[in-house]
């Protein structure tokens, strides 16, 4: 697919700074949120932006990976936890609840038929991927199918007139594909990439390193100069992939993104891989208890908003940081001036 991504216009930046810098307040005192107000005044190009309608993307996809045990928790668990999704009753709907956010749950490669259940959205490329221990977990036609869905489910949240997003996602073993993404894409070594995903023990890390280790090997014995879409289409899950779609169309369309752990943290590498303008439009929000996280974050250079130590995944620490973005946005529309309020300047 083709993103037209347009780098921020930053002529804006001077008269922003202006408004931020004569609230009644010291210079600089309200730290990380005046440069949140900052950025987000630039996607939106505005001094007075808003966080209208805001939309969370809960995508699902299995991966034939998981069939080599680099999982504590089967499969199944995957269309488990979608269905209950749909009754309210998951992590990622209580923070959508708390926060306002309409909740689209999308299947997009679960192992699993759905048919018949309306709380989900059918976008289905296929029954999981295949195992990428052996095989490119997509073709190039599925790749480009998936990146579509993503982009197109973004459209739908446009036109609702959406202007900040989270995307979660729900898939068993995904944590092997964002370790594989991290030492392709960032240079990371594979050891430091790899982590207990939802429980692993030792010998389990052990395993999952040496399966790993050795789907890289085959990999690059047949494709020795891979670009980053061939990295992307080998490894990624379904979910993965319309995640990067998702966010990209985001960037295009200037819609904020909040980027949640480490398997979106790895997506959003892909997407600034790709493209890397994208990440002027990207917030990432917490820094979560996966072993590798806060050093794929290092490798975009990224601060996160919050530490919670969180490692459910669901989009729930971008859901959780989302007050933290909320009170910049309400301190640049709403804190009074120092000559409205007659107060004189005090620095």
């Amino acid at each position: 697919m083709f993103f037209n991504i347009q780098p921020l216009d930053l002529s804006l930046r001077k008269a922003v700074q202006d408004k931020i810098d004569n609230l009644n307040k010291p210079k600089g005192s309200l730290g990380r949120l005046e440069e949140l107000a900052m950025q987000v005044c630039l996607v939106q190009q505005t001094l007075t932006p808003s966080l209208s309608h805001p939309c969370h993307l809960l995508l699902g996809g299995d991966h034939g990976i998981e069939r080599e045990g680099v999982s504590v928790s089967p499969r199944e668990v995957t269309w488990q936890q979608m269905l209950n999704f749909t009754r309210g009753g998951g992590g990622v709907n209580m923070f959508c609840r708390q926060h306002g956010f309409k909740l689209r749950i999308v299947d997009v490669g679960v192992d699993y038929d759905f048919s018949g259940c309306p709380g989900i959205i059918d976008r289905k490329i296929a029954r999981g991927t295949r195992n990428f221990l052996h095989e490119a977990a997509m073709t190039a036609e599925e790749f480009d199918r998936t990146m579509k869905v993503g982009a197109d489910l973004v459209d739908d949240c446009a036109q609702e007139g959406c202007q900040v997003l989270c995307i979660g996602e729900m898939g068993i073993a995904n944590t092997s594909p964002s370790s594989i993404w991290m030492h392709l894409l960032g240079g990371v070594p594979l050891e430091e990439c790899i982590g207990a995903g939802a429980g692993l023990d030792k010998p389990g890390i052990s395993h999952k390193h040496e399966v790993l280790r050795q789907s890289v090997n085959n990999f690059l014995a047949h494709c020795t100069k891979p670009t980053t879409e061939d990295t992307l289409r080998y490894f990624g899950g379904y979910e993965m992939v319309a995640a990067i779609g998702a966010m990209l169309r985001a960037a295009e369309k200037r819609i904020l993104t909040l980027v949640d752990g480490f398997i979106m943290t790895a997506c959003a590498m892909a997407a600034v891989s790709l493209h890397p303008e994208s990440k002027d439009f990207m917030v990432f929000t917490h820094e979560g208890d996966e072993s590798g996280h806060r050093r794929m974050l290092r490798c975009l250079e990224a601060k996160p908003l919050i530490s919670l130590w969180l490692r459910l995944g669901e989009g729930t620490g971008a859901l959780c940081a989302y007050p933290i973005v909320d009170s910049a946005v309400r301190m640049v529309n709403e804190m009074n001036n120092f000559q409205n309020a007659n107060i004189t300047k005090y620095f």
